[in-house]
């Protein structure tokens, strides 16, 4: 069962709220003991994590009964700016280290942040290519209908890296505020391309097509994650950092094309 909710945070972009509730296998080890834990854990988290952590969350419930986990999906730096702001929250974790460092130097995260996984960008077309984009150059063509995240975001980021490397001026349609938007805009064929990551095209499944670009080595997301300083919730917190970066979650990311860092 799922219930979908909003923050009510002045001056931020709002996140859907997911309950990841149900059933699932999954175990931790550690000191993140079933029975050491209980409540409501607050995660935000990047969108472009939205499939893996809401899988990653059932299985974090199988193994700690009577815990829920929240989660709030979003750009990275909306998130961020909504965490400073004083939303209640457990858990960051951004696709981005720039993001993460903006909630370090507001005192809201002490821990050391880990990098759990990575992830780089890939060219997003309707199925069936009917744009006939072939690269990164079609992205500075008027032709073809172009959609990118927005610069402040790490989606958004990279792709000024990647735009920048391959000395491409993009001529974007439309920029979106987080990754799921611009993926949305491929696959309702308001577009002919798009720059998401890899993840994003697998986890559309047919949806989509997705075409590699070399260039897209040159700007290799790192997402950290880390408990929050003011978390209501500092037990359940560290056991869901915990069980993210363990072993357990590894087949979870692999599986969505995630690359371990």
């Amino acid at each position: 069962m799922r219930t979908i909710r909003k923050w009510g945070v002045a001056a931020a972009t709002m996140s859907a709220v997911v309950t990841a509730a149900g059933c699932g296998s999954g175990d931790t080890s550690g000191h993140a003991d079933a029975q050491h834990v209980s409540g409501t854990v607050t995660v935000f988290a990047a969108a472009s994590l939205t499939e893996t952590f809401g899988e990653l969350g059932k299985q974090f419930e199988a193994a700690h009964p009577g815990v829920e986990v929240v989660f709030s999906f979003g750009a990275s730096s909306a998130l961020a700016e909504q965490i400073n702001q004083g939303a209640p929250a457990d858990v960051f974790a951004s696709a981005a280290p720039k993001n993460m460092q903006q909630v370090r130097d507001k005192g809201s995260v002490t821990a050391t942040p880990v990098t759990f996984v990575r992830n780089r960008l890939e060219i997003a077309v309707p199925k069936g290519n009917p744009g006939h984009i072939t690269g990164l150059a079609d992205f500075g063509r008027t032709e073809p209908k172009v959609a990118l995240c927005a610069q402040q975001v790490p989606c958004g980021a990279a792709a000024e890296t990647v735009f920048r490397t391959a000395g491409i001026t993009p001529r974007p349609d439309t920029r979106e505020q987080d990754v799921k938007a611009v993926l949305t805009k491929v696959t309702l064929g308001e577009v002919d391309a798009a720059l998401v990551y890899r993840t994003d095209v697998e986890a559309a499944g047919g949806k989509v097509e997705g075409i590699d670009f070399p260039e897209s080595a040159e700007a290799i997301n790192d997402y950290p994650i880390a408990p929050l300083a003011h978390a209501p919730n500092a037990a359940a917190a560290a056991a869901f950092v915990e069980f993210v970066t363990s072993e357990k979650a590894e087949p979870v990311f692999a599986a969505a094309g995630f690359d371990t860092p």
